[in-house]
């Protein structure tokens, strides 16, 4: 293939679709792979939905992805198969709803997990409470999560009667873009349909007995409404693994990171040592012992750990089999071609 003639633009991500990338750009809506040399061997930063690239372009056929752009903002979690460690989710965004609906699905617990995650990724989260119309009183959800989220804008909507549609608005500004984060059957699908104003999204049923839907968004997508606002779909998350939390544990839990550093000692453990201010502060009850178990279990649980060598390492590893199999993939087609 002759690249001379090809032009290097830049493109934005809109949905991954496996080793196939869905982008907009000048030339509209196109289709890219990736250059094997800059993201297989030299490790260039896999490309997610929102990021912005150069490609080389392509006018009749795929064109190729040879750059990743740094990111002003990033969310990402612990990939939930088994050695690949981190998942880019959503990359360029302004704004993280975080939505649970007003039914079985509410959840303190998970609400602390986005949270974390949220205040990582550099955007500003808000807390949509989805089907509004399932309840008359919002005062208790309300309250509990000002315990988990103090500060946090908490909007309740009805996709299904248009109630709360306008205070979202605000958000939605041309050129800002929204990443919506939540368990399958809080309603995302039927929210970015309501806020399109057509159906562009589909959208399952739940279950009556524990309140739990299929996943409608089989993939993470771009999509821009009307007004040039846009929307990162994403797929159902029930298991949210934690990555690097770094910071987003400390803005998610300012209520524990107040007392941190306070102690006698400064490699205090919180256990036994004597003048611990996170033990006064549970005795005194100005700290929940819910919330600092909370903050020790996400502590526990992150991945990304201080040994990013043996990261590098590990995903350097996993690079260079997926160029192999890339390759070998490749050849069995030519075979095939040949004998076809």
């Amino acid at each position: 293939m002759n690249l001379e003639k090809n032009i290097i633009i830049t493109a934005r991500i809109t949905a991954v679709h496996r080793e196939r990338y869905q982008l907009i750009c000048e030339h509209g809506e196109i289709y890219a792979r990736l250059k094997t040399k800059e993201y297989y061997v030299e490790l260039e930063e896999f490309p997610t939905t929102g990021d912005f690239v150069l490609i080389n372009y392509i006018a009749n056929g795929d064109s190729q992805i040879i750059k990743t752009l740094p990111r002003k903002t990033f969310f990402s979690r612990l990939d939930p198969t088994p050695g690949r460690g981190e998942q880019a989710v959503a990359a360029n965004f302004d704004y993280v709803f975080i939505m649970q609906s007003l039914n079985h699905d509410f959840n303190t617990k998970r609400l602390e997990r986005y949270m974390t995650l949220a205040w990582q990724s550099g955007a500003t989260p808000v807390v949509v409470l989805t089907k509004a119309d399932l309840v008359k009183d919002y005062e208790e959800y309300v309250a509990s999560i000002g315990v988990v989220a103090p500060g946090v804008a908490v909007h309740q909507v009805s996709s299904k009667t248009g109630y709360g549609m306008e205070n979202l608005k605000k958000y939605l500004q041309p050129g800002k873009t929204v990443v919506f984060l939540g368990s399958s059957g809080v309603g995302k699908s039927s929210l970015v349909n309501a806020l399109a104003g057509e159906e562009i999204m589909c959208v399952n049923g739940i279950r009556e007995d524990d309140s739990k839907g299929r996943h409608t968004t089989t993939h993470r997508q771009l999509i821009t409404l009307e007004n040039g606002a846009m929307i990162i779909d994403t797929p159902g998350m029930r298991s949210i693994g934690m990555w690097d939390i770094s910071t987003g544990v400390g803005e998610a839990f300012e209520d524990v990171k107040q007392y941190l550093g306070k102690c006698r000692f400064s490699d205090c453990k919180h256990n036994t040592e004597p003048e611990c201010a996170i033990k006064q502060a549970l005795e005194d009850g100005n700290l929940s012992l819910e919330r600092w178990q909370s903050y020790l279990k996400l502590k526990n649980e992150a991945k990304y750990s201080d040994d990013k060598t043996a990261y590098m390492r590990d995903k350097a590893k996993w690079h260079k089999e997926l160029a192999k199999n890339s390759k070998r993939m490749k050849g069995d087609r030519k075979k095939y071609d040949t004998f076809n």
